[in-house]
């Protein structure tokens, strides 16, 4: 026997209204639909509930469901996915917390040719804007003939409150492409491991409000067929960005030659970040920031002043200063805002490592960002780029060498006074299969690039130029373990008195995402509006 289910209930408000005026929002931004609407004739098909599709084989599915927030986390957040092919009236279904759908909202759609296939990739964004703070939501991304995917997210708060996020960098994918040559091991060609899959199940035990993913995604730039890297990352990776934004720096390996002006046209496409000036299209989406409770975020594309030739071209300088002058200018807003209290810097390449035989520390950040963190007072820089664990003490000023080796301005590893210094955390740990958590220093020192070669004839490549230093700078390392990512739990405090941030740094232990904690430390600060 069927059951009916009650006229308002959620499953029936859902499948009228994906079914019924919904489909036909191709040319408008938003528009409400009766909640008693009934499914044109012929359409019933299409209904979310029969879990088919209108014309499943022509019509490509949604793929790689991903948020990300705009620049206000508490009101603004876009949904993405994307296909192979184009598509009819693209769009976000939006509903509430009951599987009430009352808007549909247009997706714009972007897309880039890959070099290497030949191939074309259109992805696809709506974004939501007016929504309330705090809420949850319950959305469906859709174009036509194509069955709906379902996610949810919350959206942040407005002003002073909790907020919990994590971060890594360097994961590649868990898919074993080829047979490794001449052995019995299963590879692929993009530096990921199984290990790629295990740390997105651990982000989602910590179910934080969002992730910030610092650089190297999916290194889809070393791939035989980088159309299928990028897809490999998103159906790994679309289980937790579907119902928390992912919020991306550009790391070396998203330079992938011929896409886009300077290498970044997959990675531009498949990310719509908030807009941010100074750029122009070849280097759109890469710097922005945004702003969840009182923590303002600002990502950071290294490459614009790193020395390392990384990438698949050498791209050292490509903004002219268009960054480096909209950092200052965001930096400075920041720390003067008495609503905003931590500010955080997503970045990929490093300003310190005590990592040997590895890519090294970077003088190109030391010069041109370290004296910014220093001079507007930046509490927290997550990089990726070594693939081990490690942080900094608090670091303020630099020594008058070659090398510009930061100064540690305290050494209590416990407790951080963020006033005091910038920490700086290395979190290379998120699935590449390259680790380099056994290549630490003992004692600690660095090897930092001061500079590049010539470009070999044979290669076009620069090779590094490296200095070694000390590292007084180095707080807590991890050697032994080769996968994980930081937590963040900041406590907003009460007004005119301190803020805190509890970090523990989880090594993933396994399949599933498997978490034991390896360190918990506090960073703390006076709340802004203590100011007078």
């Amino acid at each position: 026997m069927t059951t009916t289910p009650p006229e308002n209930s959620p499953v029936t408000r859902r499948r009228l209204l994906v079914g019924a005026g919904l489909a036909a929002v191709a040319g408008s931004a938003a528009m409400a639909a009766p909640a008693d609407a009934a499914p044109p004739a012929g359409q019933e098909k299409d209904l979310p509930g029969s879990l088919s599709a209108s014309d499943p084989v022509s019509v490509p599915t949604v793929d790689g469901l991903h948020l990300q927030f705009g620049a206000d986390a508490s009101r603004e957040m876009v949904v993405s996915w994307h296909t192979l092919q184009p598509v009819a009236a693209p769009r976000v279904l939006l509903g509430d917390g009951h599987g009430n759908f009352a808007k549909a909202v247009a997706a714009t759609t972007k897309s880039y040719v890959d070099a290497k296939s030949g191939r074309t990739v259109y992805a696809h964004h709506g974004v939501l804007d007016g929504l309330a703070p705090s809420t949850g939501y319950l959305y469906a991304a859709v174009h036509d003939g194509a069955t709906p995917e379902f996610g949810t997210f919350t959206t942040g708060p407005s002003g002073r409150a909790r907020v919990t996020f994590t971060s890594f960098g360097d994961q590649g994918t868990p898919t074993l492409g080829k047979k490794q040559a001449g052995t019995n091991a299963w590879v692929n060609d993009n530096l990921g491991s199984p290990a790629a899959g295990d740390t997105t199940g651990g982000v989602e035990r910590i179910q934080p409000m969002f992730h910030l993913f610092n650089g190297d995604l999916c290194y889809a730039n070393l791939a035989t067929d980088r159309i299928r890297t990028w897809w490999d990352f998103w159906t790994n990776n679309s289980r937790s960005a579907r119902n928390r934004p992912w919020m991306p720096s550009a790391g070396n390996h998203e330079n992938e030659l011929g896409n886009g002006p300077i290498g970044y046209g997959a990675y531009q496409t498949y990310f719509q970040v908030p807009e941010a000036s100074g750029q122009n299209d070849a280097t759109r989406g890469l710097w922005y920031r945004f702003t969840v409770g009182a923590v303002r975020v600002i990502s950071l594309a290294n490459d614009d002043v790193c020395y390392q030739d990384g990438g698949n071209s050498y791209v050292h300088g490509y903004s002219k200063g268009a960054q480096k002058a909209w950092l200052e200018a965001e930096l400075s807003a920041a720390r003067s805002d008495r609503d905003i209290d931590w500010i955080v810097v997503c970045m990929h390449q490093v300003a310190i490592s005590t990592a040997n035989n590895f890519n090294g520390a970077d003088l190109g950040i030391r010069e041109e960002w370290i004296p910014l963190f220093d001079t507007y007072g930046v509490d927290l820089v997550v990089c990726g780029h070594e693939h081990h664990y490690e942080r900094s003490h608090p670091i303020r000023g630099q020594q008058h060498n070659q090398t510009l080796t930061p100064v540690p301005a305290a050494t209590n590893t416990q407790t951080v006074d963020t006033t005091q210094g910038t920490v700086h955390m290395v979190l290379g740990g998120g699935g590449t299969s390259a680790p380099s958590n056994q290549l630490l220093f003992t004692p600690p020192e660095c090897r930092v690039i001061v500079s590049v070669t010539a470009p070999d004839p044979s290669t076009g490549k620069r090779a590094p130029v490296y200095v070694h230093e000390p590292a007084p700078w180095s707080a807590v390392r991890d050697a032994a373990n080769s996968y994980g990512f930081g937590a963040f739990d900041v406590d907003p405090g009460s007004p005119g008195g301190q803020t805190t941030m509890k970090v523990t740094y989880y090594n993933v232990t396994g399949v599933g995402g498997g978490l034991e904690a390896f360190e918990t430390f506090t960073l703390s600060r006076p709340r802004s509006d203590s100011r007078h």
